[in-house]
């Protein structure tokens, strides 16, 4: 009779998804400046007003409004939240945005991992 390890493996660490080294400056410059971005993510081209950029279990993420998809207005306007690395080709556009009353820079979510936000 023959005995198999059932043990629990331990799995790998998790590494974080690369993310084109253009695209944090672009990120920034967007909030800092209220201009939306573009990109592609999840095969659909989107245009957002990041809001913010901050970390979460070591990776970036952006949270923004969607103001576009595949060229068209959403439904209902509502914040998002991005993994940086899925945003490419990440690029600034010259469309300006006003911060969103749905922007909520104090949740817990936030607390020691922002990067930069829209300002008040």
């Amino acid at each position: 009779m023959s005995m198999t390890d059932d043990a629990p493996t331990a799995e790998a660490p998790r590494t974080p998804a690369p993310v084109d080294p253009g695209a944090t400056p672009v990120v920034l410059e967007a909030i800092v400046k209220q201009l939306c971005v573009a990109a592609t993510y999840n095969r659909q081209e989107v245009t957002l007003a990041p809001h913010i950029l901050y970390t979460r279990h070591g990776e970036l993420y952006v949270d923004g409004v969607v103001l576009e998809r595949e060229g068209r207005p959403p439904k209902e306007l509502k914040l998002g939240t991005f993994k940086l690395a899925g945003l490419h080709p990440l690029r600034i556009t010259a469309r300006r945005f006003e911060r969103s009353g749905l922007f909520r820079p104090g949740e817990p979510r936030y607390r020691g991992e922002t990067l930069m936000a829209v300002a008040d």
